[in-house]
């Protein structure tokens, strides 16, 4: 297989395939371009292969191995970071497979790598209390108007229980009051229509007639302001004040967490609803989750608090029933009132 092969298939893979085939994100593409960018140096300044010498042929189990634990040495990756590079360089190769048969056995050799296991974190959800996040939203001074715009971000971010890009990619169009609802376009552009709480509307009547008196309907809903010229919000800027309210909520209320980060409003805003009632299935949908079971963390995550209360509670009581030197199971009723709770 001639090296011209290989580069045209991976433009291919970045220039079609990706984002108008299978309309993947643009961070997606990022990560996928970032995996690739960091393989390729290592291919051509460490191994000094020459990008004239590369093809499919080039890319086997044994070199793709020592290329991971390589960059993972140097660059101190987590073995999520390491996983998802392997993850990034293989969806490559089992396109070009797709597309080209012959490439299949390249692409089954390196799916003999193994993932690397880590702690297993995929259902432990970081979310706050509901008097945490009120602790939050409520110490913002709404006398200014960057304290008027960061209140209605967080207000708005944990009613619609939105991802940080959803909220940035937003326009001023996707609120309707009147409705009482607001567009998201959640990951692959997905659009779902979420319901937005009275007080929340009430916040954005007041941020709109500051920051959008005069604006077009389809310009960014949050903007900051470079040289005189209106520019997208950026995440480090929604990390850097939600940290700075964060600390002053936690002066009077030792509930808010040490480290607070904007996926923690999602993750609250849904543990809220389930713990209030709302069905799964619903759940599901109000998140935009693509595949309903990841939304099963949350009753995971609900039932492991309630075993925590279980325990504590009968620590507790155990702690008072040994005093005494009497055996504490003697009565048959204690144990089929325990066999009944379970």
């Amino acid at each position: 297989m001639k090296s011209n092969a290989f580069w045209k298939k991976l433009r291919e893979y970045f220039g079609i395939y990706l984002p108008k085939q299978r309309n993947s994100s643009e961070k997606t593409i990022d990560s996928c371009r970032m995996a690739w960018n960091i393989l390729l140096r290592f291919l051509l300044q460490e191994k000094g292969i020459p990008a004239s010498g590369l093809g499919f042929e080039t890319f086997t189990s044994d070199l793709l191995t020592e290329f991971l634990d390589t960059t993972e040495s140097q660059k101190g990756w987590k073995e999520s970071t390491r996983n998802n590079r392997l993850s990034c360089i293989r969806s490559f190769f089992k396109f070009a497979a797709y597309t080209s048969p012959e490439v299949y056995t390249v692409y089954a050799d390196l799916c003999t790598i193994p993932l690397k296991k880590g702690t297993d974190n995929s259902r432990v959800v970081s979310h706050m209390s509901k008097d945490a996040v009120a602790a939050i939203i409520g110490c913002i001074d709404t006398g200014s108007p960057k304290g008027l715009r960061d209140r209605f971000f967080l207000a708005l971010m944990y009613d619609t229980a939105a991802r940080d890009g959803e909220m940035l990619k937003m326009k001023l169009s996707d609120i309707n009051p009147e409705n009482k609802t607001v567009y998201l376009f959640g990951k692959g552009s997905k659009p779902r229509l979420v319901p937005v709480s009275k007080e929340t509307l009430h916040l954005f009547e007041l941020y709109k007639s500051s920051f959008h008196h005069d604006s077009r309907k389809d310009v960014h809903l949050f903007y900051t302001k470079h040289c005189g010229e209106k520019t997208p919000m950026s995440d480090d800027n929604v990390s850097r004040f939600l940290k700075k309210y964060a600390a002053q909520a936690r002066i009077g209320n030792p509930h808010v967490p040490e480290h607070v980060h904007p996926h923690m409003f999602r993750h609250s805003r849904a543990m809220h609803l389930y713990q209030g009632g709302m069905p799964l299935a619903v759940l599901s949908e109000f998140l935009g989750h693509e595949d309903p079971e990841t939304t099963l963390i949350y009753a995971y995550a609900d039932t492991e608090m309630k075993r925590q209360a279980v325990e504590k509670a009968s620590q507790d009581s155990l702690a008072f029933a040994l005093k005494d030197n009497s055996p504490i199971w003697e009565s048959q009723n204690i144990i089929e009132q325990l066999i009944r709770g379970y």
